[in-house]
């Protein structure tokens, strides 16, 4: 079973909830994980993919969007709208409305919400949804950074 982390930010703002999967993303790739980041459209990928370029200057995170073709180095972040691949299933953040395909096979899932109302409402429904499977879920709620 997965350990399910929600994150649940101030602001209504979808930048501020990219940047922090941005700083997500980094801390899982330092700490030696290569995982996987959901998205709902290839526009979205693509927004994740130019941000993780330019979030924190001298930051350096390998990533490619993923098209249905593996990387050539196993450590590299991949963003995508598809299900995620075989050796990228053991970290996912979840930046798309619905729970990953096949999420019982993850080790840790890691979903952003922000305080917009419709990714509230999506949020709450992935909340039962993993709570119903018997997964254990932790809610961090952020305060605003000064």
């Amino acid at each position: 079973m997965p350990e399910v982390s929600f994150y649940v930010l101030p602001s209504q703002s979808a930048q501020e909830r990219y940047l922090f999967a941005c700083k997500l993303i980094e801390k899982a790739y330092r700490s030696g994980h290569f995982c996987y980041v959901l998205t709902d459209t290839p526009e979205q990928s693509q927004i994740m993919d130019d941000l993780l370029w330019t979030f924190r200057a001298g930051s350096f995170i390998p990533h490619q969007i993923y098209t249905g073709v593996e990387p050539d180095y196993e450590n590299t972040i991949l963003i995508g709208s598809r299900s995620a691949p075989e050796n990228w299933q053991k970290t996912l953040i979840n930046l798309a409305a619905q729970c990953p395909h096949d999420f019982q096979q993850a080790d840790r899932i890691l979903e952003i919400l922000d305080n917009n109302e419709e990714i509230k409402a999506v949020g709450r429904d992935r909340y039962r949804r993993y709570q119903q499977s018997g997964i254990k879920i932790n809610t961090h709620k952020i305060g605003l950074e000064r």
